[in-house]
């Protein structure tokens, strides 16, 4: 490792610690799964027979299928108080949980049902089948939805996400809406739980339109606010390094955006054929009254052409978003590590987080480093340290191991660690950090690798 070495003594600041909200939202969800299971049985007399426990099993799975399917839409919402608080990497993996959910509580629903009717009318399955789906009310608009919504599993497994463009998985993401509106309707209609109970009724559908009400007021409104009053256009792009480029983004007012180092934005650029895709950039520099910053690798079809990017393109934004930031740390001494462009929210963290700061940049070769001018000028400025781990002259990878960071780092457990970069990276540190005796509660990291 080399090192930029400016330290100064540098007095203590207070740190506020953070305290996540995380325990008491699932609890609010678990809470919601269980009332849902009490509907049912509120609702169920005596079940008698196969057909009685295959029917009445499959009306819980379709009640809690119809209850995750809220929860999905919920999450998909962007609420700053799950955002900023929770992390949006955390709440990432709560819809790639609930939409997991959601699809088997849907075959469950589908498969227990069917096979219950079929037992009770003494008909075939594929008769049963399509009798339901062709003569019960609002079964054929159910089928559409569903048809969907196993459509939007698929795409988002892992092994078929590996295979198609972000753009592809985003769009077909986005008929998530359709499926649940279209599944509504069929369980009022044919919901034994809702018929003559105004009460159940009139709850289900608050639940679904305060989970619309989120989308609307959070991914619509506040984003055409925010842009109609901010007025954001690309002024300027910049190489960084190969492949990695800067983009400097104007605006009005940005500081009322409350935008905090380590934290990220959606990004669209209208009018350059990057306008379909709304994609997440960290902002590499703290935000100024009139000026934001990006730093992007060509990864992908949108991070490739923001090289291409001309003065003047309108931007549209969302955000911001992301728990990353000075808020979780716990005490006065902080260790950012960053691979390659995992750098930009540790950028704006190095030049800000108050007390001893110390950055690791984990690279494969000096030129690959971008932005590495402006954090040794940081670290000259505010007296911190830069080490840079790159590879050998054969090609030989630094060791980042537990020892070796425990001994670069003695007094390592008491340091508060930022973590970013490609998913393996960020793993194998996590674990070489908690062997070092780090504290999960001072490892600090935010991943969308679902």
């Amino acid at each position: 490792m080399t090192t930029v070495d400016a330290r100064r003594a540098a007095p203590p600041l207070p740190v506020t610690a953070r305290r996540s909200p995380a325990g008491p939202v699932l609890a609010v969800l678990w809470a919601g799964a269980a009332a849902v299971v009490t509907l049912w049985w509120a609702d169920t007399g005596a079940v008698v027979a196969a057909a009685g426990w295959l029917t009445g099993a499959g009306r819980i799975a379709g009640l809690l299928c119809g209850y995750a399917c809220a929860v999905l839409v919920g999450l998909l919402a962007r609420v700053p108080l799950l955002e900023h608080r929770v992390g949006s990497d955390r709440v990432a993996r709560w819809h790639a949980m609930a939409g997991r959910y959601t699809v088997c509580l849907l075959l469950l629903h589908i498969a227990l049902v069917l096979a219950g009717y079929a037992a009770q009318d003494r008909a075939s399955l594929w008769h049963e089948t399509v009798t339901v789906v062709l003569d019960y009310p609002d079964m054929l608009k159910a089928s559409a939805g569903t048809v969907i919504l196993f459509a939007v599993g698929i795409t988002s497994a892992r092994a078929v996400r590996r295979r198609t463009s972000h753009e592809f998985w985003y769009y077909v993401h986005l008929l998530t809406y359709a499926a649940v509106f279209l599944a509504f309707f069929h369980q009022l209609t044919l919901g034994d739980e809702f018929h003559g109970k105004p009460v159940a009724t009139a709850l289900w559908y608050a639940l679904y339109l305060g989970a619309a009400a989120l989308v609307l007021w959070f991914r619509v409104l506040a984003p055409v606010r925010l842009n109609r009053r901010h007025r954001l256009r690309v002024e300027s792009v910049h190489r960084e390094a190969p492949g990695v480029y800067s983009v400097v983004v104007r605006g009005r007012r940005l500081t009322e955006l409350g935008a905090r180092p380590g934290q990220f934005f959606r990004w669209r650029f209208l009018g350059a054929g990057m306008g379909w895709t709304s994609t997440p950039y960290s902002l590499s520099a703290p935000a100024r009254p009139d000026r934001l910053r990006i730093t992007v690798k060509a990864l992908g079809d949108h991070s490739a052409a923001v090289a291409s990017l001309r003065p003047g393109v309108r931007v549209w934004a969302e955000g911001p978003y992301g728990s990353l930031t000075a808020d979780r740390a716990t005490g006065h001494r902080s260790l950012l590590i960053a691979a390659g462009v995992g750098v930009t929210p540790l950028r704006a963290l190095f030049e800000t987080l108050p007390g001893e700061v110390t950055l690791l940049y984990r690279a494969r070769r000096a030129e690959d480093l971008a932005l590495g001018q402006e954090l040794e000028a940081i670290a000259r400025w505010r007296g911190a340290r830069v080490l840079y781990a790159l590879n050998g002259p054969g090609g030989e990878r630094p060791d980042i191991s537990a020892e070796s960071l425990r001994a670069t780092f003695p007094a390592l457990a008491g340091h508060d660690v930022y973590l970013c970069g490609p998913h393996g990276f960020a793993r194998d540190v996590y674990e070489a950090l908690r062997a070092a005796g780090v504290p999960d509660r001072r490892i600090h990291h935010e991943s969308f690798e679902l």
